[in-house]
């Protein structure tokens, strides 16, 4: 397997990634990135899986993706929607997300997730949501010293011309359909303003 791909930069989606990368199945086949974004996971991804794919509908992205991944001969990039894009149905040992799923439809790309995943495969989302209930604004008040710092400690900085949207769902809407969607599904919530999904597909 190759080395551990370093880390270029940090932020609060990079923060993320070990625990992404922990949740990769043993001996995992292939794995898919959704939304990949330069493909700084996908590059850590090659550590632990025999197959990565990298998707994401954003040229820039996808090019700088391609540009620094060389020499990566286990790991493709399509530029493509991910909600429509032809991928292989139960295609995927491992599947992951980072803070793309508020870009789409959420139960949309749920579904299409869930419908990819090999049966026992493991899906991990980490996502947005917007503030929503008193239970919501304190916890943000609560952790916006933390989160100030720990940015300005780590120079938090992230790949130029990253599309940008603001989450539509609440935290709350965020569980509540994910539960309904993936039964047994972890939530959990993260100081650094991110929520994460943890399912495993349930084997044939």
């Amino acid at each position: 397997m190759p080395q551990a791909v370093p880390n270029p930069y940090w932020n609060t989606n990079v923060a993320r990634h070990p625990g992404i990368l922990r949740s990769v199945p043993a001996g995992c086949g292939a794995a898919l990135d959704v939304g990949c974004g330069d493909g700084l996971l996908a590059r850590k991804l090659t550590a632990r899986a025999k197959r990565v794919t990298g998707i994401d509908k954003s040229p820039e992205m996808i090019a700088r993706a391609r540009g620094t991944s060389a020499g990566h001969d286990r790991l493709d990039f399509i530029e493509d929607d991910f909600l429509t894009a032809e991928l292989p149905a139960q295609g995927y040992a491992f599947i992951c997300s980072v803070t793309t799923i508020h870009h789409m439809d959420f139960t949309a790309a749920l579904l299409r997730m869930r419908e990819l995943l090999c049966p026992g495969g493991e899906l991990v989302v980490v996502g947005l949501a917007r503030e929503a209930s008193a239970v919501d604004w304190a916890a943000l008040i609560a952790a916006a010293p933390i989160v100030r710092i720990t940015k300005t400690v780590r120079r938090a900085r992230g790949p130029e011309g990253m599309p940008i949207a603001d989450p539509l769902m609440s935290y709350g809407e965020v569980r509540s359909v994910a539960r309904q969607l993936l039964p047994g599904v972890r939530y959990r919530r993260h100081v650094l303003r991110r929520y994460s999904l943890t399912w495993q597909k349930p084997g044939s």
